[in-house]
């Protein structure tokens, strides 16, 4: 039970991940990373199941550190797009099948912002914005009614948090905490996380009564 969402503006992309795990209607944590950086300039955010995800985040990550020790530099955002399709791909032909799908949000200096959804296949697209897990389908209607191309690191944050107060109305069990991360030419910024105590009055104070 999680969700991921990617949104790209101009010159930036923003990956959110809730951080809650939970089985059977249990809630097991409320601290589980979704999104980790591969590159100083790229990220990837995972949903899927559980165990499958740690181990092929950890996967990736150390493959994208030895690539930069060997060669001096970065893979960049498309080139790491390719290795983590590869690598689904050929693990779908062995034993170890990985039940994994990924946004990959990233910065490159001679193409700009980037954002490719990929499935547990390993096929894999460019998008403006997209998402995986259980509340994609009530966040695809709100980002396609508010998304602009030309919208600022604000407006894209507000979209999300809009994203975030709908499924915290639809689910018995909410998605706590919601960690966003900012991706442009100067890095990776983690930015103000999104939970119930940052917007507890949008959405449960209500229209003020006349008196």
């Amino acid at each position: 039970m999680e969700t991921i969402l990617g949104v790209k503006g101009t010159d930036f992309v923003i990956l959110a991940s809730d951080t809650m795990m939970s089985k059977s209607g249990m809630w097991l944590d409320d601290e589980v990373e979704r999104t980790n950086r591969i590159s100083g300039c790229c990220m990837m955010s995972t949903a899927g199941d559980g165990g499958d995800c740690l181990q092929f985040s950890d996967f990736i990550q150390r493959n994208m550190d030895l690539y930069k020790v060997t060669n001096g530099y970065d893979l960049t955002v498309r080139g790491a797009v390719h290795f983590i399709r590869s690598q689904l791909t050929a693990y779908r032909k062995s034993n170890c099948n990985f039940k994994v799908a990924l946004l990959v949000g990233g910065y490159d200096l001679s193409s700009g912002p980037e954002l490719h959804y990929m499935d547990y296949f390993g096929n894999s697209v460019p998008v403006r914005y997209g998402g995986h897990g259980i509340g994609i389908n009530f966040c695809t209607p709100i980002i396609e009614e508010f998304y602009k191309p030309d919208m600022d690191t604000q407006a894209a944050y507000d979209v999300i948090k809009k994203c975030v107060i709908e499924l915290y109305k639809r689910f018995v069990i909410n998605l706590r905490n919601f960690d966003l991360f900012l991706i442009n030419k100067e890095g990776i910024t983690k930015m103000n996380r999104i939970n119930l105590e940052s917007f507890r009055g949008d959405f449960l104070a209500g229209p003020k009564r006349r008196i």
